[in-house]
């Protein structure tokens, strides 16, 4: 018998807005899959949703290391058959970032290496199980920083935000939603990247206006777009985000 149940791999979902993320997707009858670094944490979150009746289980997965996403994506594999639904939402900052005129060129390769480059290798390695699902959906938790044209506004809020390694990777993500989504358009897997707003979390010293149940609303509705789905979006809450 196929197996017609929702499963959902969230990156980074430990804490914050991918646990959050990960909490709304199993309030929807997802079963979700919590991808983190430190298991110990991972077995946490999933207690977490256990205890609240929901559906989820946990997977170790390092953006920076192959053999974890390869060991990941065999795992969900030989349980579930298939993919319907990719968050990429594990992410860094780094203190050593800022302008380009003084940020150190190793905290700018740390931030690419694990926000794009990472997220990348999991995409790929997750897209022959996408490929499984009827209605595959690809959200990458990008930010307004990555935005060119807000970065180059000087009425915008982010114009002042000058962090050259962490903008860049958001930017790059932008890349691969765009490119990601033309080269599948013609298959049932949508791409889009979604900036949640400015959310309390520990990347931003919880300096954020939103919640993290708030953050995550975007991503999880864009996690369970219908038939009618748009791709290859770049969305904030309230409106579209200009490349």
């Amino acid at each position: 018998m196929a197996n017609t149940n929702r499963i959902a791999l969230v990156t980074g979902a430990n804490k914050g807005i991918g646990l959050e993320i990960a909490r709304q997707l199993a309030q929807a009858g997802v079963t979700v899959i919590i991808g983190a670094r430190d298991p110990g944490r991972a077995r946490a979150a999933v207690e977490d949703l256990l205890s609240q009746g929901l559906a989820a289980r946990s997977v170790r997965i390092d953006l920076t290391d192959p053999e974890s996403i390869a060991a990941a994506a065999e795992m969900i594999r030989a349980e579930h058959g298939k993919l319907d639904i990719l968050v990429n939402n594990a992410g860094i900052v780094d203190a050593d970032d800022g302008p380009p005129s003084h940020s150190l060129p190793d905290a700018v390769r740390r931030i690419m290496e694990t926000n794009f480059v990472g997220t990348l290798a999991v995409t790929q390695a997750m897209l022959p199980l996408l490929r499984r699902s009827s209605a595959g959906r690809v959200v990458n938790l990008s930010s307004s920083l990555g935005s060119l044209a807000l970065n180059g506004d000087p009425t915008s809020p982010y114009y002042s935000v000058r962090l050259i390694g962490y903008n860049a990777s958001k930017a790059a993500l932008n890349m691969l939603t765009v490119q990601l989504s033309e080269e599948l358009r013609d298959t049932p897997i949508v791409v889009n990247s979604v900036s949640p707003g400015y959310v309390k979390t520990d990347l931003n010293g919880h300096r954020g206006v939103l919640t993290a149940e708030e953050g995550a609303r975007l991503p999880v509705a864009y996690a369970l777009l219908g038939e009618d789905a748009v791709s290859g979006r770049f969305v904030e809450p309230g409106h579209e985000t200009p490349w």
